[in-house]
């Protein structure tokens, strides 16, 4: 297993720190504190405090004056930690100045999101996901890292392992980059072999015209729970950060009878490293490639502006802010305080009230998908000649057929048609468009 950086086999409790630079930053940086706790202890370990501090300017060495990084360090030494996370990205240069500082390992909100991301990943294309974007964050911090596959490579004899053997005179820190480097490319390999795989499976699903959503939304809103919900599905839900990294479709069908495909995607976070965008595009790409999107906000969460900002932003950075989106509002049923509610309808007017958890809304919400794809589909009825069984086949092959009665010599069908077929069967449609 890959490790970002060698860390202590146990870690129990951390010092959690984010330095801000400008007194207006100081509410979001007390939130986004408050959010990497929840990060933190989503990896289990143990938030002891948290520290929020103000620079007037930012050190280059340690992002805060060395007199400030001394009461730090002796906060975590008086707490007995094992860890010091501090929210701020920091640079391979200023993790080592704040470790030879504090005797203790010391790491950023990235690699907090990198470990989780690594325990939760399931299936092949999101661990292969996942450890791309772990190498390609570890590779400017390789002082302390890769000797074990030195290692293994030295004693290996020949073949693959062979080739990445110490040259002459070749320094240890040039081997581990390239050990690094062929880790890297392999990886970029194995992912690009998942992606064909999945372009392969999407062209059958386009092959077939079944229209598509995506729930999209902020981590621990509930869009795992509400495609359980509506699919029957039995997709890991919990309330937790980032309790599931892979997406699931599952097909339901809709109140006017066409079929639908819902994909939940992974949950966004507010300063997600721009590398987990990008290792993780093949997943999110759901998301663009999608019909529309379901946008689920948790009702109950006191910075749902931010959240509902953050999961915008990452859809404009994936090219699908111009997508039609249904938006929602979830664990409704647990906003109690009226004046609460009618701030969320104040600023929501458009979005769907739901508890994916109790079931509350969920038909209003079928509703208005059916309304989405009103453009994609007609509902129609067919008189079919007997002799004209090739047109019957045909709408039991590419449209969603509802009923199908007798009548003298003709079949009476009633289906939902795609636009593909819709020309080619039009003379037979009992009213004419």
């Amino acid at each position: 297993m890959f490790e970002v950086r060698e860390k202590p086999e146990m870690v129990e409790r951390a010092l959690l720190v984010r330095f801000y630079f400008d007194a207006r930053e100081a509410e979001e940086a007390e939130s986004l504190l408050e959010e990497l706790g929840e990060l933190v202890k989503t990896l289990g370990i143990n938030v002891v405090e948290l520290v929020l501090a103000r620079c007037r300017e930012m050190h280059k060495k340690l992002l805060c004056g060395t007199g400030k990084a001394a009461e730090i360090v002796e906060l975590a030494r008086a707490h007995e930690c094992d860890v010091i996370v501090i929210d701020n990205g920091l640079a391979p240069s200023q993790q080592r100045e704040w470790e030879k500082l504090a005797d203790l390992s010391v790491i950023d909100r990235e690699e907090v999101i990198l470990d989780i991301f690594a325990r939760r990943a399931q299936t092949k294309e999101a661990r292969l996901q996942v450890e791309l974007a772990r190498m390609q964050y570890a590779l400017p911090r390789l002082a302390r890292m890769w000797g074990h596959l030195d290692r293994e490579s030295a004693g290996s004899g020949g073949g693959a392992g062979g080739g990445a053997s110490r040259g002459m005179g070749e320094k240890q820190i040039e081997v581990d980059r390239r050990l690094a480097h062929l880790s890297i490319d392999r990886c970029k390999r194995e992912l690009e072999e998942v992606r064909k795989q999945r372009k392969t499976q999407r062209k059958d699903r386009e092959k077939h015209e079944t229209p598509h959503a995506a729930i999209v939304g902020y981590t621990n809103a509930g869009k795992s729970t509400l495609l359980n919900q509506l699919s029957g599905a039995d997709v890991m839900a919990k309330d937790m950060l980032f309790a599931t990294l892979d997406t699931t479709t599952r097909r339901i069908e809709l109140p006017d009878g066409q079929p639908l495909l819902i994909t939940d995607t992974v949950g966004f976070v507010r300063n997600l490293p721009h590398r987990l965008v990008e290792a993780f595009k093949a997943t999110l790409e759901e998301a663009v490639l999608a019909d529309f999107l379901i946008h689920v906000l948790d009702a109950t969460a006191e910075d749902i502006e931010r959240y509902h900002d953050t999961t915008l932003e990452v859809l404009a950075d994936l090219g699908a802010e111009d997508k039609r989106t249904i938006t929602v509002l979830n664990k409704i049923d647990l906003v109690t305080d009226p004046d609460a509610l009618a701030l969320l309808r104040q600023k929501y007017p458009d979005a769907l009230h739901l508890s994916a958890a109790q079931g509350l809304g969920i038909s209003e919400l079928l509703k208005h998908c059916s309304a989405v794809l009103a453009d994609r589909v007609r509902r129609r009825q067919y008189r079919i000649p007997q002799s004209r069984a090739d047109i019957v086949s045909l709408l039991h092959r590419d449209a969603k057929v509802l009923t199908t009665e007798y009548e003298n010599d003709d079949i009476l069908v009633t289906a939902v048609v795609p636009p593909s077929i819709a020309g080619r069967i039009e003379s037979f449609a009992t009213i004419p468009a």
